[in-house]
């Protein structure tokens, strides 16, 4: 086993009616700090990255695939039930709700299994039923294998997206799915704690 890469924090998945699908990362630990970054995906199926610095676009880059990469201010903040990101082009106002029965299920599981690669890699099959669309385990680009340990998770209620200053249009399910790599994050809008394990062979 080669490298090993660990980021703790916040997965939060926007859709809108324009066909806007945004994935807004929130890290509070990382091998960069904490940072934040957003994977936008445009009605046409163009992938854009919007990351805060050059090393952290590059190594997002190198795992998922993105037909354009920007580095721009990146400030994403969730702070009780409401989420706010202002990245470059892109600004969302959302709030999320209470805890989704699949999230009291996965609260059930203890944290240190939750987030452990091999428990990870078992339980796959029965993530993609609990939320389609959605893995644990899957290989990624530049040799690399990925882990998403999801503990808890909330729906998003209401958002306010706006793109290039226009409004992209009222929340919507997350439909096509997103394609930056080999999961997408469940189809109704959401809001994940989560450990995502990035590992090199």
């Amino acid at each position: 086993m080669g490298s090993r890469w660990t980021f703790d924090g916040h997965i939060a998945g926007i859709g809108t009616t324009s066909g806007l699908r945004a994935v807004v990362g929130i890290w509070q630990d990382s091998p960069f700090g904490s940072f934040s970054d957003v994977m936008v995906q445009q009605p046409s199926g163009h992938r854009l990255l919007l990351a805060p610095t050059p090393e952290v676009a590059g190594f997002i880059a190198a795992t998922y695939s993105f037909d354009e990469v920007r580095v721009v201010d990146v400030a994403a903040l969730l702070a009780g039930h409401r989420l706010t990101v202002d990245a470059g082009p892109l600004e969302i106002r959302a709030v999320t709700g209470a805890r989704t029965r699949l999230g009291s299920v996965l609260q059930a599981v203890p944290r240190r299994l939750a987030v452990h690669p091999r428990w990870l890699a078992a339980v796959n099959p029965l993530a993609a039923l609990a939320a389609p669309g959605a893995r644990t385990y899957g290989t990624a680009g530049s040799g690399r294998a990925e882990f998403y340990g999801v503990t808890d998770l909330h729906h998003v209620t209401s958002a306010v997206v706006t793109w290039e200053g226009a409004n992209a249009g009222t929340l919507s399910p997350i439909r096509p799915a997103v394609t930056f790599g080999f999961s997408s994050v469940p189809p109704r809008p959401s809001v994940a704690r989560v450990r995502t394990t990035v590992v090199e062979a």
